[in-house]
């Protein structure tokens, strides 16, 4: 018999953390809310949310404490939401090794973290017969297609997509569903100038008129104008993991693809690979050994 799903949602101050948590709260199940300042989640907490301070960065000892704590709230976790994250905007010259450090800290190192945190919490729940567990990673279209001042990003995003399909195949014996959301541009705040979107110290006049240069006019002029619906795709994620509603009947898939404009792009980027295969296909298989 199932129980109440209990999320516990990192990065939960904004955007799809945020949205996630009011989607779930708004079903009926129990959400703990997490941020490095839970001071900050003071609307999640009025509308019933349970909050705890939460730095993905954070050693495992005290990742494991948070986790113990979070878990005896409800008595267990069921579903876990990594959404921590933020894009570092500059040229793989511009940035510097603490900038870069920082962004893999969080967006790569940081995902690690709260699997490895997790996966006991959620193992445990699952052992509750007809208990559906789930954990999340963030990607997105950045999984897909790099660019010029965002190949920091968009490497953190191909390398969440790409631990999460190992970790899917790691947790399934336990009954633990693992999905990576890859979404496309979506109305958040995620685009401001700020915690989310942190511009490397050093811009070089070198790149004025180049392709970073107009990659970083494209981010402006996205900002607050991206054609996605953050609540829109908040309920399809948590219709995904519960297998309610809109996913009702259907498995967890390892990547959730969200947004129009991801979908075109993953689709352009699997053809473009495949003729690009089938052009250097006969010099790639001239490689192998001749035993």
């Amino acid at each position: 018999m199932t129980t109440t799903p209990v999320w516990l949602i990192t990065g939960a101050t904004s955007g799809f953390g945020n949205a996630i948590a009011r989607e779930a709260l708004s079903r009926g199940h129990h959400v703990i809310a997490t941020a490095r300042q839970a001071a900050k989640l003071s609307d999640l907490k009025e509308a019933g949310a349970a909050v705890l301070d939460l730095d993905v960065t954070s050693d495992e000892a005290t990742l494991a404490a948070i986790f113990a704590k979070a878990s005896a709230i409800h008595g267990r976790i069921t579903h876990v939401a990594n959404c921590a994250g933020y894009i570092l905007e500059g040229t793989i010259e511009e940035a510097s090794q603490k900038e870069v450090f920082d962004h893999y800290n969080t967006n790569v190192f940081g995902t690690f973290n709260i699997a490895r945190a997790a996966t006991p919490h959620l193992r445990e729940a699952a052992k509750t017969p007809g208990q559906m567990t789930a954990l999340a990673t963030f990607g997105s279209l950045g999984s897909w297609r790099s660019g010029p001042a965002v190949a920091h990003y968009c490497s953190t995003k191909w390398a969440v997509s790409g631990l999460t399909e190992g970790l899917a195949q790691e947790l399934q014996p336990f009954g633990i569903s693992v999905c990576c959301v890859e979404p496309g541009y979506t109305r958040t705040g995620f685009l401001n100038q700020g915690d989310h979107r942190v511009v490397a110290a050093r811009q070089l006049d070198v790149y004025r008129g180049t392709d970073a240069a107009r990659t970083r006019e494209a981010l402006s002029a996205y900002d607050n104008n991206q054609p996605g619906d953050v609540e829109k795709c908040a309920k399809v994620i948590v219709d995904v993991l519960t297998k309610e509603g809109v996913a009702k009947g259907r498995d967890v898939p390892v990547r959730l693809v969200l947004g129009p404009d991801c979908v075109d792009v993953i689709r352009e980027k699997c053809e473009s690979t495949l003729e690009l295969l089938k052009e250097w296909e006969d010099i790639s298989r001239s490689t192998a050994h001749d035993s």
